[in-house]
């Protein structure tokens, strides 16, 4: 085993959960100043809810090898992970470690989806989804793309940090969300001012700052491979914040620093899945049409009066679609994209994104819609409008001096 790559990984761990709290950060900027708490309640539950879950069975269903579809249940309750490491996955680093760092990303993927529908679910029935989303839709995706056995994994498909298992995943279901659960009352299909975009502008930096363990921690070593994406975390989110930037400043006349924000972590999305398979300048091309495109979905969704309330799908979704494509579009280093002849490579990316898509879609669509007529996911008329916070935590961010 190598200490090097070992104290890498677990550093990058850290760096992944930071980024729970970024989202946190970066929500509770976007909603009103009654409903703040309850989206920071909300980001750091999944790390509780789904932390012990992965310890207990998540980590077993998602990783263990198994048949094609699932993981099989070797490992539930950690059992017989350990110090050595599993080859597979990480020959030089301890199970354990590895372990650990999938956690983090297991955490995140409830959480960007809690932007959805922020201002308006019930805090019990959200506990409930967040548990029984993480077992029914995020552990079987990732066993699919990542684990030993699983069907995309065998197919060939690249997902180099999840930006088709976490970020497609989260928006596919953040879009089944608002077209099953009812809008806000208030809501007339335009875009709500934000209460704090200094919160957005800190979540933002803590996103990016975490996402570089997340990309370049997917490598699962410190080494070439992990420098690669390092530098293409950072150069595709610069592009897409600048898209962003242009875009807003040439349709409004100014530079809007929340759609910058937005466009940084567009940028993001769009590179996790192809980190660590394409060169720079790909990076930088990855990211500047991710913000275009992403922006455009943006406008897409308002023009149909979706309430995703804070652009989960456009952004997250669409961010993490158009990625996974574009790895097999670009791709030169692991493999070959379409520019470089890798005909098969991007229809076996269309393939893994058409089939996630739909499973995540109609998964998440079934489980809104039994949880809503079971318990009622939203909460009523007079506690949306005096805010979550209150209502659901009995606590208010900036309390009367």
């Amino acid at each position: 085993m190598s200490a090097g790559d070992t104290a890498w990984v677990l550093a990058s761990a850290a760096l992944v959960l930071l980024m729970t709290p970024g989202v946190a950060f970066f929500y509770g900027g976007m909603v009103r100043q009654k409903n703040v708490l309850s989206v920071i309640m909300q980001s750091f539950s999944s790390i509780m809810v789904v932390g012990v879950l992965w310890a207990l069975t998540g980590y077993t269903l998602a990783f263990a090898p198994g048949n094609p579809l699932i993981g099989g249940l070797q490992w539930l309750g950690l059992r017989g992970v350990w110090f050595s490491p599993y080859a597979a996955y990480a020959p030089g680093v301890p199970q354990l470690a590895q372990m650990a760092f999938q956690a983090m990303f297991a955490v995140i993927t409830p959480a960007l989806i809690i932007g959805a529908f922020a201002e308006r679910a019930r805090f019990g029935p959200l506990l409930l989804f967040i548990a029984l989303w993480s077992l029914l839709v995020y552990d079987p995706v990732a066993h699919w793309v990542w684990g030993y056995g699983g069907w995309l994994r065998s197919l060939g498909v690249l997902d180099f940090a999840g930006g088709i298992v976490v970020h497609m995943a989260a928006g596919t279901a953040a879009l089944a969300s608002a077209l099953v659960l009812r809008p806000r009352y208030d809501f007339d299909g335009s875009v709500i001012e934000p209460e704090n975009v200094p919160f957005v502008a800190l979540g933002a930096a803590l996103l990016w700052f975490g996402w570089f363990g997340f990309n370049a921690g997917s490598a699962l070593a410190a080494g070439g491979l992990a420098s690669l994406a390092f530098v293409n975390t950072f150069l595709a989110p610069a592009a897409a914040g600048l898209t962003w930037m242009i875009v807003t400043w040439a349709v409004r006349g100014k530079s809007s620093v929340l759609g910058t924000m937005a466009g940084l972590v567009a940028g993001l999305a769009a590179i996790t899945p192809a980190a660590g398979y394409v060169d720079p300048m790909s990076a930088i091309a990855i990211g500047a049409s991710a913000g275009l495109v992403t922006y455009g979905a943006a406008l897409l969704r308002v023009r149909m009066r979706l309430d995703d309330s804070l652009d989960v799908w456009a952004i997250h979704g669409v961010g993490g679609m158009w990625g996974a494509i574009a790895t097999g579009i670009f791709a030169d280093v692991g493999a070959a994209g379409l520019l470089y002849g890798g005909v098969r490579q991007f229809l076996v990316q269309l393939v893994g994104v058409a089939a996630v898509g739909a499973y995540v879609f109609a998964a998440s669509l079934a489980l809104f819609k039994l949880m809503d007529l079971a318990m009622g996911f939203t909460v009523k008329r007079h506690e949306e409008a005096i805010g979550l916070d209150l209502s659901e935590h009995g606590e208010t961010a900036y309390p009367e001096i």
